[in-house]
């Protein structure tokens, strides 16, 4: 999983980020809410934790941004010292998932992460996934689209699953080739460019069929429901490949 921690103090960071990478997760690590904000709303993380106590705005006051912002419903885990009841609550009703004390237990810290994950991602044990029109066999690994189905690649099937179980969530290019491709991060992005542009015919993403893929200027793409009013409406600029 890649993670974003908002964490000040550099030992503590230090620490939770080893504690993470040991487990195979990738971990980035901001002392300021600002920072950590500008990163989760234009990078591609899987899951957030926050400190509460932060110099220049408050855990609180980061998760409202990221709640008010981010269009699909991140993870969010809260890591701090406060620890009363009334802290607890409060965060979770701003829209926190789970809240843990520190200093950080490694065992239990993993095992609420994992936890989360699975709550997240609950269509990622099923065989059959149906969105609208279209229906994904995991296991077979073919999809149809008003039940004909489709001639796909290999490698957009995988890139076809992974859109349809984001769906909403900014995608960035690093993330899409890190993902469905195994690739390094430094590695050209041209290659996720062209197999959009493919995927956006293959898979009939219109407004009749429900969907399309929306490039995010200079940042990546999106899945997204639609109506056939919707296109009319974006105004949103366009990469010169699409």
């Amino acid at each position: 999983m890649r993670i974003a921690l908002l964490e000040d103090e550099h030992e503590q960071a230090q620490n939770i980020q080893t504690i993470l990478s040991d487990n195979g997760h990738h971990c980035d690590s901001f002392p300021s809410g600002q920072a950590f904000l500008s990163a989760v709303l234009h990078r591609s993380y899987d899951l957030l934790i926050l400190d509460w106590q932060i110099p220049d705005m408050t855990g609180i006051d980061v998760l409202e941004g990221v709640r008010a912002q981010l269009n699909w419903p991140i993870p969010v885990v809260f890591l701090t010292q406060r620890d009363s009841e009334t802290d607890i609550v409060r965060a979770l009703d701003a829209g926190a998932d789970d809240y843990l004390s520190k200093p950080a237990r490694p065992a239990e810290l993993i095992a609420r992460i994992h936890a989360l994950a699975r709550r997240s991602n609950p269509d990622n044990d099923k065989e059959v996934l149906h969105y609208g029109p279209f229906e994904i066999n995991t296991q077979q690994r073919s999809i149809t689209l008003h039940g004909d189905p489709l001639t796909l690649t290999d490698k957009d099937f995988d890139l076809t699953l992974f859109l349809f179980q984001n769906q909403g969530r900014l995608l960035t290019r690093e993330m899409l080739l890190e993902r469905v491709w195994g690739l390094a991060r430094d590695i050209n992005t041209r290659t996720v460019d062209t197999h959009m542009s493919r995927l956006r015919r293959r898979l009939g993403l219109n407004p009749e069929n429900g969907f399309r893929i929306k490039t995010i200027y200079q940042r990546g793409y999106r899945l997204e429901a639609m109506k056939a009013a919707d296109d009319i409406l974006d105004t949103t600029p366009r990469a010169a490949n699409e």
